[in-house]
């Protein structure tokens, strides 16, 4: 990977006449109730791409796919989601969407697989945590990759094992977390330019790169205004205590930590936080019927007043997405957990990663399926969840936490040719 020398207008607002601020009438498919799936296969005859969804009748119209490669997975999208992230896995090439006009907006490639990535505004502008990117002149690996795809260039900021990247609203400062470190990167990628020293290892703190120390195996933040919610991974990533760190972003300080069981996601809900991950030692399945013999935990943080309210057994494995439904129906995924039974043969138990936590009845319901949970989406017009689970795209019904049965989905799953990875709205419905 190098970093690329000639960066003009990076900061400008880029791609007002090709995004837009105002969504036209009518979309090229015709549809106002659009999903995007991403769809990898294994088939000289059929092409990888992302499927448009009719996300009111849960179908497949009969158009051509947005291509973004041959094996695209790994989906980010903006917030006002006129701009889609797609990374193809096969060329470690990250494609850019935009969704009015429903066609690629032009690709960047990453010296080296992402995992993580984010689309924080409106502007055809991205960054992917690169934990294995080898930068010329460095003897370290990771990098966070600037992306601007108007013009399809990339810029490179040298940080050592970059896994995750979290952005405030407005894109200007960027928490980064690296794999088995106990400290945070917070950038200011607006600074960003070669041949400044922008290195996260050689010389912190620059007007690029500060690096904040004090946590304990940091993997996940949640930003509400000034203020972010830092996940400790604690001991399931190598750490001594799993905790939730109040952070204050103007003066880049910690002003409180609430301990947890486990924490590597959450998700906010007013002032209530919703922490979830699997303990290396409090992870038995008390309470449930299974023959799984671990299990993780969802914890209910009470941020008014810093303590975890309750406790409650969930299914196991690295827990990296949750999605709550318009009637508090929580989603819980994650992947390598404990998969038991076989869906095609439903003979006993079966159970993969995904879970379905009921706030209003403090229930928990593990769906008879498996696979690893790679992309949720929920709808605030529609009591159902899409769920990427296994490479197949279910369809639940949250009046019942069940898959949802009708003419067009028998078996409750849209018939996606290929392995489905993730899930995006593009229409706000």
């Amino acid at each position: 990977m190098r970093i690329v020398a000639l960066w003009l207008g990076l900061w400008a607002v880029i791609g007002l006449t090709a995004c837009g601020s105002t969504k036209p009438k009518d979309p090229p498919s015709g549809y106002a109730h659009r999903v995007l799936a991403s769809q990898s296969v294994s088939s000289a005859t059929i092409s990888g791409g992302l499927v448009i969804l009719d996300g009111f009748y849960d179908t497949i119209p009969k158009l051509a796919d947005i291509p973004a490669g041959s094996d695209p997975g790994l989906m980010a999208i903006s917030p006002t989601r006129n701009v889609v992230a797609a990374f193809d896995s096969s060329s470690n090439t990250v494609y850019g969407v935009n969704t009015f006009t429903e066609a690629d907006i032009g690709n960047v490639q990453l010296g080296a697989p992402t995992f993580n990535m984010v689309v924080p505004t409106s502007t055809q502008m991205g960054y992917a945590a690169v934990p294995s990117a080898t930068i010329n002149g460095y003897s370290f690996i990771g990098a966070i990759d600037v992306m601007n795809f108007a013009s399809s260039s990339l810029l490179t900021i040298p940080v050592p094992s970059a896994q995750q990247v979290i952005s405030n609203s407005a894109g200007t400062q960027l928490l980064v977390f690296s794999n088995d470190s106990n400290s945070m990167t917070v950038l200011t990628p607006g600074n960003a330019s070669p041949p400044v020293d922008m290195s996260c290892s050689t010389n912190p703190p620059n007007s690029v790169c500060t690096i904040v120390p004090g946590f304990d195996r940091p993997v996940y933040a949640i930003i509400s205004g000034t203020t972010a919610y830092i996940l400790n991974c604690g001991p399931q990533c190598g750490g001594v205590q799993a905790s939730v760190m109040v952070f204050d972003l103007p003066s880049l300080t910690i002003t409180q930590t609430i301990p947890v069981d486990a924490a590597t996601w959450a998700l906010l809900n007013g002032s209530t936080l919703y922490v979830v991950g699997t303990s290396p030692t409090n992870n038995a399945c008390t309470g449930e019927t299974t023959a799984a013999k671990t299990c993780g935990r969802l914890d209910i943080v009470n941020l008014s007043s810093g303590t975890v309210t309750s406790s409650i057994v969930i299914t196991d494995g690295y827990h990296d997405r949750m999605d709550m439904t318009n009637n508090n129906q929580l989603f819980i995924g994650s992947y390598d957990c404990t998969n038991i039974g076989n869906v095609g043969n439903p003979t006993g138990e079966v159970r993969g990663c995904l879970t379905i936590y009921n706030i209003g009845t403090n229930s928990v319901l593990i769906p008879p399926d498996n696979g690893d949970v790679t992309g949720l989406q929920g709808f605030t017009s529609r009591y159902v969840e899409y769920v990427a689970e296994g490479g197949n795209l279910r369809v639940y019904d949250t009046l019942t936490d069940i898959l949802l049965i009708n003419d067009f989905l028998p078996e409750g799953t849209i018939n996606i040719t290929g392995h489905v990875t993730d899930v995006k709205a593009i229409d706000f419905f």
